[in-house]
């Protein structure tokens, strides 16, 4: 097997193998509920504001430190006219694991 051979093998196997680590659904979601997440939001309805499941949707390969930030700063007019309001106080570390969350569409496990 040459190198290049190889190193597409390997390159396969990460990109098969997925996230460096599970994501933890039941510490997401209380993690949401905590932060009044839950208030605006439905894993699979509308509420205030979109369905998680709508949102993975939309953001089909997005990276979830993209969304991470996103969710401290809020926003308005993505999704209509209501505004997210800022989450500022999540920890980076927080706000990925519900970016990671939502962008999976929000699962109970």
């Amino acid at each position: 097997m040459n190198l290049k051979t190889m190193l597409t093998a390997a390159a396969a196997a990460v990109a098969l193998a997925g996230p460096a680590h599970a994501l933890d659904a039941a510490a997401a979601k209380a993690l949401a509920q905590k932060n009044a997440c839950m208030s605006c939001h439905a894993a699979d309805k509308k509420l205030v504001g979109p369905a998680y499941k709508d949102v993975a949707a939309k953001y089909k390969g997005m990276k979830a430190d993209e969304l991470a930030v996103s969710i401290k700063k809020g926003g308005a007019g993505k999704w209509g006219p209501v505004p997210m309001p800022a989450q500022a106080g999540l920890s980076d570390n927080d706000a990925k694991l519900l970016a990671e969350w939502v962008l999976a569409g929000a699962p109970d496990k």
